[in-house]
């Protein structure tokens, strides 16, 4: 039998490769790799002298073990590595890196670094985080000097569900080789500095419910494979350099419930086959040249909750259907080209707490009730439609005029709708002006006329024009 000597100062007792402490037993070479892998990443010096059994009697709240099966003795293996200001007030040291000695960790099932490398570069290894087998788990997040390139190295972990490599400086292209991720539930690569082209294989994650490539650089189209995703729910490329159309196959993806493709430059119209979004909640669009007018199919998403459209280049009118979306929450439909009336039904949709149909070609009268317009306030914002009225008293910063009961014409003489006097040509005189309901006058010694005089007024001319 092997003698037995002191380790770590006196903490623990190795044995044939083996250290032991009260009958429980740790795997020598993967104790000495997890001290090197802390030494190497937190801001705690002496780390393996503070928690030199890390599994049992000096725990680390980042640490997680579990004892491996079918050995004898049982042997406790690290299975979770987590580091982060939910652990550790200053989770990393100034000059944190990823030590090799990962590798000495051959149960590693899930490691989590967020917020951890802020002041000095560090390099993803391009082959480390494909040799660890057993992850299941890979989270590097939120750590702006983290740099390097996503590892197609990934593609060889089978057992990954999920993969989150957000906000951090990765560069280059998003590797294919993920696409052999067939168990893979999440994929998060979104604010970075990726670029080059959204890789069709991506197509063959068939497990994938949630996919975010966000706020990179990526350029050409949305691929077509990915409505063989039958199983996605949420779907983020927004601020990207997307172009093209949107691929009619993704209409297929029935479980998805939020759908974000704002700020690229994906052109419309939208294909008539998303109306098989049964499930959708967010459709967020904003941002791109769809130059086309709302799709009608948008009021049979009955699970809809948020819809957004802004500064699309949308034309037409506002289609009735979307008085039919008894879910809608919020609507923005702002900085466009639409024309028309406002759909009065909108106003009794009961849960709408957000309108914005500002900044378009509307006209008529403003179709809500009192009481909607005083339930939205703020979140109701019609300004920027010169053709848009109102005869009710609302709050000066919907920059919206008074209308008038009714409009009188004769030989094509149009009494205007604001409420003030025209000559008999049918022009408003240039020493009154009205502004949000309110009169003004440029010469100081004559009340405004009252808005029952300014109405006599108007009839009285269009009958004189009648007896002419």
């Amino acid at each position: 039998m092997a003698s037995l000597h002191v380790f770590f100062v006196g903490f623990l007792v190795c044995s044939c490769g083996v250290i032991a402490e009260n009958d429980l037993v740790m795997e020598e070479s993967e104790l000495l790799g997890l001290f090197d892998v802390m030494a190497s990443l937190v801001d705690e010096p002496g780390w393996s002298e503070l928690y030199p059994e890390p599994c049992t009697n000096t725990p680390w709240p980042g640490i997680e073990c579990q004892v491996g099966k079918d050995q004898d003795p049982p042997i406790f293996h690290v299975t979770t590595i987590h580091i982060g200001p939910d652990v550790a007030s200053t989770p990393c040291q100034p000059a944190a890196k990823i030590s090799d000695s990962l590798l000495k960790i051959p149960y590693l099932k899930s490691l989590s670094i967020f917020n951890c490398f802020l002041t000095s570069t560090a390099v993803v290894s391009p082959t480390l985080f494909g040799a660890l087998s057993s992850l299941e788990h890979l989270s590097l997040q939120s750590n702006p000097f983290l740099s390097g390139e996503v590892p197609s190295s990934l593609g060889n972990l089978s057992k990954l569900r999920v993969l989150t490599l957000s906000q951090n400086n990765l560069q280059g292209n998003i590797p294919g080789e993920l696409g052999g991720l067939v168990h893979l539930e999440q994929l998060d690569l979104s604010y970075n500095n990726l670029s080059g082209e959204i890789p069709q294989e991506l197509g063959s994650l068939k497990s994938l419910a949630i996919l975010d490539l966000s706020s990179n650089d990526l350029e050409g189209v949305v691929p077509f494979g990915l409505g063989q995703l039958h199983l996605l729910q949420k779907l983020v490329f927004s601020s990207n350099r997307l172009n093209g159309k949107i691929p009619s196959q993704l209409g297929k993806l029935n479980r998805l419930v939020l759908l974000d493709l704002s700020y690229n430059t994906i052109h419309g119209p939208l294909p008539e086959t998303l109306s098989g979004l049964e499930h959708i909640q967010y459709l967020i669009f904003d941002s791109n040249p769809m130059n086309s007018l709302i799709p009608l199919f948008l009021g049979s998403l009955k699970k809809v909750t948020y819809i957004s459209f802004s500064r699309c280049g949308l034309t037409g009118e506002i289609p009735n259907s979307l008085s039919s979306l008894n879910n809608l929450t919020a609507l923005s439909l702002d900085n466009n080209s639409l024309k028309g009336t406002i759909p009065s039904d909108l106003g009794n949709l009961p849960n709408l707490d957000q309108l914005n149909l500002s900044h378009n070609k509307l006209t008529g009268e403003l179709p809500f009730s009192q009481d909607f317009i005083n339930r939205l306030g703020e979140r109701l914002d019609v300004r920027g439609n010169n053709g848009l009225c109102t005869s009710h008293n609302i709050s000066t910063y919907l920059q919206t005029r008074t209308c008038l009961d009714k409009q009188g014409t004769v030989d094509n003489v149009t009494c205007p709708q604001q409420r003030q006097p025209c000559d008999l040509k049918g022009n408003k005189k240039n020493n009154t002006s009205l502004y949000n309901g309110r009169t003004s006058s440029s010469a100081p010694s004559h009340d405004p006329p009252s808005p029952q005089f300014t109405i006599v007024t108007c009839f009285v001319v269009l009958n004189m024009f009648s007896c002419l």
